[in-house]
């Protein structure tokens, strides 16, 4: 297939890149580089297979152009600002990639007809209240701008469905981590504290550390991600994705670490915008799609902390 790939330099995206690549797919990469870098794909710069356009999802004509070009059968719709605080300290920003970009993409897609796979996120839902994890009907609450963002984005990608008939789906993937994840303060929790503790630094939690995440290996969330694409039983649908498993960060921070005393907290930059509990039930996706999450938590960090060792960024 032709396929359109927006956010394909980030983190996520990348490996999206790799996999649809793998299953003989020619893939265009719409990217801004605002959170993606170009070395992500060095692994691929060789495939014919692959094109790459840095622009935004914002600029119409771009978009008409490459629509009109190329002739897309799937566009896989990642592109996105991401970054929680950021969008609390600068919502119209958040505002416009999230949504807005989103609606342009929608149009060139209906006017072609072209199959939508909307990444949104597990920080649209309210906490988990207990173990039984939290189902795509579970109550959503925007404590973010970020999280509205994706809400209303969402709620239009759900609409072109019944709207015109165009196939759609929304995936929400739970807490990704893995290899090529920025590890500064723009990037996950898990390689943050990796990079940490490879540098002999602390491991700084945010607050008590009590609150959970549900932990998915970026390998498994990329073919996820493209089975929700490949598979029409998930159009028009919202399919969630994550390992089933959640730990608080405490535990996290002590895995990683091995070292209670290596472990600080420090006062929580958005306490307002934290989910206490995160845990995801992916039975959705396990009957629809046949998917299910084949890592541990164990072995993704040990091929994390392997990744950030080989390419020296303590």
């Amino acid at each position: 297939m032709n396929i359109l790939l927006t956010g394909g330099a980030g983190f996520i995206g990348r490996w999206v890149a790799k996999r649809l690549l793998a299953d003989g797919h020619s893939v265009r990469i719409l990217d801004d580089l605002s959170n993606g870098a170009e070395a992500n794909l060095a692994e691929f710069r060789d495939n014919p297979k692959l094109k790459f356009s840095k622009g935004s999802i914002l600029d119409e004509s771009l978009l008409a152009q490459l629509f009109e070009n190329d002739r897309y059968d799937i566009c896989y719709h990642l592109g996105a600002s991401i970054n929680v605080q950021d969008s609390i300290d600068d919502p119209l920003t958040t505002f416009n990639n999230d949504t807005v970009g989103t609606f342009y993409i929608l149009e060139q897609c209906r006017r072609h007809h072209v199959k939508v796979v909307f990444m949104s996120t597990c920080m649209v839902y309210d906490r988990c209240m207990d173990d039984s994890g939290i189902n795509e009907s579970h109550p959503i609450k925007p404590a973010s701008p970020y999280a509205g963002a994706k809400i209303a984005a969402e709620n239009m990608v759900l609409s072109y469905w019944h709207a015109y008939g165009l196939p759609t789906v929304v995936i929400r993937p739970f807490n990704t981590y893995g290899p090529y994840q920025k590890t500064g303060g723009e990037g996950g929790v898990v390689a943050i504290f990796v990079k940490n503790k490879l540098a002999g630094k602390t491991l700084n939690i945010y607050g008590e550390g009590t609150q959970t995440r549900d932990l998915l290996f970026v390998e498994d969330c990329a073919r996820f991600v493209v089975e929700a694409g490949y598979s029409d039983k998930v159009n028009g649908e919202i399919v969630n994705a994550g390992l089933g498993r959640d730990i608080s960060v405490n535990d996290l921070a002590l895995l990683i670490a091995g070292d209670a005393s290596r472990i600080t907290h420090v006062e929580h930059i958005h306490p307002q915008s934290e989910i206490q509990k995160l845990l995801c039930d992916y039975s959705k996706a396990e009957r629809l799609l046949d998917w299910k999450p084949e890592i541990t938590l164990e072995e993704g960090i040990r091929q994390t902390e392997a990744w950030i060792r080989k390419t020296d960024l303590i």
